[in-house]
């Protein structure tokens, strides 16, 4: 039982490169399960041996947040100043903040 390609599910690609401690959405391919879809982010996203670690996800098992609710879901944080501490007076002799 072979299944055409264009019925593979669609798999989300995520690489770590060496000089980051996050992985980075780096694009999107279809393969007919995990190992494969790995096998194959790794031959087209890492081409030049910059990833070290590679994570595909379901495309249909990720939850985004619609655009259109931004206000609703950011707004909170913004009324909260606290947590931005723009306003507090940084001593002489800090340089890095």
């Amino acid at each position: 039982m072979t299944q055409d390609k264009k019925d593979w599910p669609l798999w989300e690609v995520f690489i770590r490169s060496k000089q980051g401690l996050n992985h980075k959405h780096v694009g999107s391919l279809r393969a007919a399960d995990s190992t494969m879809a790995v096998e194959n982010a790794r031959d087209v996203y890492t081409r030049r041996q910059e990833g070290i670690s590679i994570w595909v996800v379901p495309s249909n098992l990720i939850t985004a947040s619609d655009p259109s609710d931004e206000e609703s879901l950011f707004e909170p944080s913004a009324s909260k100043v606290y947590r931005h501490p723009t306003f507090y007076d940084v001593p002489d002799g800090i340089s890095h903040m």
